[in-house]
């Protein structure tokens, strides 16, 4: 059986901690608001996003971060009757965010700043004596610095020690995202390294204390798909955590890549899990993989008074160009191009392989607007609403190409857009994951195809960055209304 994510879709580098019979789970978020989605679950098998982390714009900034700048790699912990969160905002110069909270359901703290620990990927360790470790990959004069680690006061943020040099990995490149752990005797350090694609990997060392020094793992890497025939690739960036019955699992991202070669992925890194298993040795072995049930998704957004959950924008929170009022939900431009990185956008991750996104939308006024499936701004596929026409509108870098228009009624106008399989093989028309297609629908329910493009050109391959696909609302004119978001999607294109 082919291995499921257990959080589908863009929730990459995922770090997880357990209260009670509880588990806690954060993602990076990069140029989107709200940032750091949050997640529970009781078996590391079935999780519920319950919010976001910094969920307010005085914890968040993210109005200046390029794409896939902002919010890169967090840790979750537990310690001393409260939740600690740390992640790096690479994009207003604060460099690490901590924030608290007692219940993480509830408001979490403002935020703490250390602007002194300059890098990526920042972890929360507390030594024998209380002291509060960050531990992360540096960056130096000359590029990335391997871990390192300065002891922090997690009050003012203020630095307590220099940077110290802690490991450089077994030799792959851009050895990143650390987490410590104190077991037993040893303490252990988990890292990435290998580069986020097809090198990725995770290895493990331990030693005597937080700082080392450093034994690796005969075994080394603990997981890796690099050169292996498998559906999941990348697999790296992992975290691990402990059962009540004292077992242990560890959850990692990995992408689906689908295509001809070089293959493509478009869901971004999405969050597994598996068993993790202590040998006799003291060195952990990668047991079997954790994989949710699976089966159709069908959910009806933008329904009630409040957004949902999982709705998020680029650069700004969604709150401040889609707002409730009577009729639906109007969505405001703030850039007139679309290819803008400050354009006008808000939606949801696409997190199945095959999917269909319907909006209903009136243009109001002079408003340009309507349903698109996007990477970035400028790798997308939008459907347009103009007066009495819809056009369907692809962009491909600095490349906008009018695919089809239709005129229609007055008033409301059903939009969708599909993510389908590709028809063919190694054809000129079919080298991607899949094919994505724009179209109306009318008032009987039939559909009209106004245009569709090879999937590759909305994927991280030809996009670049580290986000994944999102489907949504946007606007580059007046405002529109939306008076509906349905998202009814599959792995199975047979569903």
């Amino acid at each position: 059986m082919t291995p499921a994510p257990v959080v589908p879709g863009f929730h990459p580098d995922p770090s997880v901690c357990r209260v009670g019979d509880t588990y806690w789970m954060v993602h990076s978020s990069f140029e989107y608001a709200p940032g750091v989605p949050l997640y529970r679950s009781t078996d590391l098998v079935s999780w519920e996003q319950v919010g976001h982390v910094l969920a307010r714009p005085s914890q968040l900034d993210v109005s200046a971060a390029p794409g896939s700048g902002g919010i890169t790699a967090c840790t979750i912990r537990h310690h001393d009757g409260r939740f600690w969160m740390v992640t790096t905002n690479l994009a207003d110069g604060g460099w690490q965010t901590l924030v608290t909270a007692e219940d993480p359901l509830g408001e979490w703290s403002e935020p703490v700043r250390m602007d002194e620990v300059r890098g990526i990927d920042p972890d929360l360790a507390w030594d024998d004596d209380g002291t509060l470790l960050v531990t992360y990959a540096g960056f130096g004069a000359d590029g990335p610095a391997g871990v390192v680690q300065q002891a922090v006061d997690p009050v003012t943020g203020w630095a307590l020690t220099e940077r110290r040099h802690v490991w450089q990995g077994t030799g792959g490149r851009f050895p990143e995202g650390p987490h410590l752990y104190r077991v037993g005797e040893h303490w252990y350090l988990l890292i990435a390294e290998g580069g986020t694609e097809r090198g990725h990997a995770v290895t493990i060392a331990r030693g005597p204390s937080p700082q080392g020094p450093w034994e690796p793992c005969p075994h080394n890497p603990l997981l890796t798909h690099r050169g292996v025939e498998h559906p999941v690739q990348n697999t790296g960036h992992a975290d691990l955590v402990q059962r009540p019955d004292r077992s242990w699992a560890i959850v990692f991202h990995g992408v689906r890549p689908r295509g001809a070669s070089p293959q493509f992925h478009v869901l971004g890194r999405e969050t597994f899990a598996a068993e993790v298993h202590w040998g006799d040795d003291g060195w952990l072995r990668l047991g079997e993989w954790l994989t949710p049930p699976a089966g159709p998704v069908e959910v009806e957004e933008l329904a009630g008074a409040a957004l949902p959950v999982s709705w998020a924008s680029p650069r700004r929170f969604p709150g401040e160009v889609l707002t409730r009022g009577e009729g639906g939900w109007r969505l405001t431009a703030a850039a007139a191009d679309p290819a803008s990185d400050d354009a006008a956008f808000a939606g949801r991750r696409q997190e199945h392989l095959y999917c269909r996104a319907r909006a209903v939308v009136a243009a109001d006024g002079d408003g340009v607007g309507g349903l698109s499936v996007r990477m970035d701004p400028r790798h997308r596929l939008d459907l347009q609403v103009a007066g009495d026409v819809v056009r369907a509108v692809a962009q491909v870098g600095p490349l906008r190409q009018l695919l089809g228009e239709v005129a229609v009624p007055a008033g409301d106008v059903v939009l969708e857009v599909r993510a389908v399989p590709s028809e063919g093989h190694f054809s000129s028309t079919a080298l991607g994951p899949d094919q994505l297609v724009a179209g109306v629908v009318d008032a009987d329910g039939g559909f009209t195809e106004l245009g569709r493009i090879d999937g590759r050109y909305v994927s991280t391959e030809v996009a670049g960055g580290m986000t994944g696909r999102m489907v949504g609302v946007w606007c580059s004119s007046g405002s529109v209304v939306v008076r509906s978001f349905r998202y009814a999607a599959a792995d199975d294109p047979a569903a």
